[in-house]
């Protein structure tokens, strides 16, 4: 039986990517924090997968922690996710997107090189691109805190490969979302306006910059493209995207549309929300190369993901407004 570490585990992606192996027949440890409680994603998998305590800044910690769990594969999905919170925490952001990733390359070259190690690397790592769409050749310009570490991680990755022969792959993943995604995340935060305007809990949507633009695709499309790179006979870098971006509006539209209303009369857009230089712009990738050397390509589209999300809160609010009822009675 394969075994595989993620660090991570309890997010979006980890989640996904930790169902994704057990379907592949895995032994799926996850690493997690001294003291963590229950994470709500793995509910369904608790029974399935392994849960192990480990310091990601502590490089004992981490050596101990792959020595025991014997891993041919590990997955580093560890860091803050909210790229804007990354400038109120830069140096927590720092500390467990960049030197988190290096202790653990570094403990992997201790326990047994023959690991192979997918990093999470970003768009972010792109910054303000010279060229759109990007490419796994586009020279990175981070911006952001959060785009600064991913970087760090992303040439240290890179740095492992080349210096000690280690199979370590970047996946440079565009936005890409799921209704495991926090509420602060915009299109979770558009699908669930959308939803609660339609049933009547919400009067209003307010929002920043309609005219910004993303590339956004299905988190459960993007972790199989993790496990694809773990799989080729040489490691690389891959950029992993839809290839298409939409603005806001098109986001808000979608969303609406698809519960029968007209957006323009319950959105609101705030000044106070934009981004302003903070926002970045052109962020669109190429997947070619993963296309053509790992047999990727996205089934959900973007209108799909937007359907599924908006349908996801849907079914939320309408078993909590369920559930509110039968309290009451």
């Amino acid at each position: 039986m394969k075994r595989a570490l993620i660090t991570g585990i309890g997010g979006q992606d980890g989640s996904y990517l930790a169902e994704l192996l057990l379907e592949q027949g895995y032994h799926v440890v996850g690493l997690v924090r001294p003291g963590a409680e229950s994470y709500d994603n793995l509910a369904q998998i608790a029974h399935e997968i392994e849960l192990q305590e480990a310091d990601l800044l502590h490089q004992t910690s981490l050596t101990q922690a792959l020595r025991v769990a014997d891993p041919g594969e590990v997955y580093n999905l560890a860091a803050p996710s909210f790229v804007p919170a990354s400038w109120d925490r830069p140096v927590q952001t720092a500390e467990f997107a960049a030197v988190g990733a290096t202790s653990l390359l570094e403990a992997i070259r201790t326990v047994n090189p023959k690991i192979r190690f997918y990093q999470a690397s970003s768009s972010e790592i792109f910054g303000e691109p010279h060229e759109s769409p990007q490419t796994e050749q586009t020279p990175l310009a981070p911006l952001t805190p959060y785009g600064v570490a991913k970087a760090y991680a992303h040439f240290s990755a890179r740095s492992y490969r080349q210096r000690y022969g280690l199979f370590a792959c970047s996946g440079i993943l565009y936005n890409h979302e799921s209704p495991r995604r926090p509420l602060e995340f915009l299109p979770r935060k558009v699908a669930h306006g959308a939803a609660a305007v339609s049933l009547g809990l919400q009067d209003e949507l307010v929002l920043g910059d309609l005219d910004a633009r993303r590339d956004w695709g299905y988190a459960k499309d993007y972790v199989r493209a993790m496990w694809l790179m773990l799989q080729q006979e040489a490691p690389d870098d891959y950029v992993v995207a839809s290839g298409q971006d939409h603005s806001v509006r098109e986001l808000v539209q979608c969303a609406f549309l698809h519960v029968g209303l007209s957006w323009e009369r319950y959105v609101r857009v705030d000044p106070a929300l934009e981004r302003g230089a903070a926002e970045l712009h052109w962020l669109v990738g190429n997947p070619a190369k993963a296309h053509t050397q790992l047999g990727w390509r996205p089934e959900v589209d973007f209108t799909q993901l937007v359907h599924l999300l908006v349908d996801a809160d849907l079914e939320r609010l309408r078993t909590g407004e369920a559930a509110t009822s039968m309290e009451r009675r």
